[in-house]
């Protein structure tokens, strides 16, 4: 009944490698749909509906929280609000673009790279958000001001820029080197993610060492096994692995991904502000907070590069072609 309302719908064989995903056996899209028919294929269910929705509807929680923060006391003159604006831009930032680009990822193999592109650059800039915000309000106290606390943003800057570049480039490797693709792509996030995570993982040691009873520690603990948890999803592909053609519609790795990342990035929201509402409670030692101009500035320059490394990976796509297979006709 379901390839009756669906006739479009296609088998794994009947689409480029470009567009297959291992153990998911059939509700491809057609490669060259029109931007209309990926409009309306989010919904209709095919193998990528839940994974736009998945992020489509939590970016909408956050640009409801920024827009709060804005409207509140102080908004962007605060400058002890400004890295959590800055972190909460890219919250609202990279499930938008994710959503988009699996909505238009079927226009064409060119946009379907593009689209990635702009995906990949949202991912690293939120892990740039996320660096802002726990230099300002995570940091160990022992910490704050060290060489290394002064160093950090900067090396989250430039980590933000390699990583953009790897995950682009990756999807030059896609289909005459999978499994290369994949491990350069979950490098190029797992890497930033593990070196923002470096003064976390000292709280949550120091925290279990001397039993301590900080507030936020138990959201850093469901936001660090959720971050893994995504990590171990994605690069696994379970569990339709295990089990091809059983998850096609609901529950494959990807949508379970999706659902992992945006549930530890709310559990992170949550503890950077109880670490913030402590710390200012507590009248700890300050951490250096930036100007407007350094916080704008690091997300600036990210920005700018980000979009030269897509630019220049857009140029190279001239050179990548990929022949699309023959539609086969159902029941064949």
């Amino acid at each position: 009944m379901l390839s009756l309302k669906l006739p479009r719908l296609l088998s794994i064989h009947q689409v480029p490698k470009g567009y297959r995903e291992q153990g998911i056996l059939f509700g491809y899209r057609p490669p060259r749909s029109s931007a209309a028919d990926c409009l309306l294929s989010a919904f209709q269910m095919t193998n990528e509906t839940l994974n736009i929705w998945t992020h489509f509807v939590p970016a909408w929680y956050f640009v409801w929280t920024l827009v709060g923060r804005l409207r509140g006391p102080g908004g962007w003159e605060d400058p002890q609000a400004r890295p959590l604006l800055a972190y909460l831009l890219t919250c609202c930032i990279y499930p938008l673009a994710s959503s988009c680009a699996h909505t238009f990822s079927t226009m064409s193999t060119h946009a379907r790279h593009l689209c990635y592109f702009f995906d990949y650059a949202a991912l690293s800039m939120y892990s740039l958000g996320s660096a802002l915000a726990y230099s300002a309000y995570i940091f160990p106290t022992e910490w704050v001001n060290s060489t290394f606390h002064r160093c950090y943003v900067p090396i989250a800057v430039f980590n933000t820029v390699i990583s953009t570049s790897l995950s682009c480039y990756s999807r030059f490797l896609e289909v005459e080197r999978p499994g290369l693709s994949k491990a350069s792509r979950t490098l190029a996030f797992a890497y930033p993610y593990l070196f923002d995570s470096i003064p976390l993982f000292y709280r949550l040691y120091m925290c279990a060492a001397q039993r301590c009873t900080d507030a936020a520690i138990l959201l850093h603990y469901k936001h660090t096994a959720l971050a893994f948890l995504t990590c171990f999803i994605f690069a696994s592909h379970l569990p339709e692995r295990l089990a091809p053609g059983h998850f096609d519609y609901i529950g494959h790795s990807h949508q379970v991904f999706h659902v992992c990342g945006i549930v530890g990035t709310h559990f992170q929201l949550e503890a950077i502000l109880t670490d913030m509402a402590e710390r200012q409670g507590r009248l700890l030692p300050p951490s250096p907070l930036p100007s407007a101009l350094q916080t704008l500035g690091s997300m600036g320059v990210c920005a700018v590069v980000s979009l030269a490394v897509i630019g220049r990976c857009s140029l190279a796509l001239r050179f990548l072609t990929e022949p699309l297979p023959r539609e086969k006709p159902h029941g064949h």
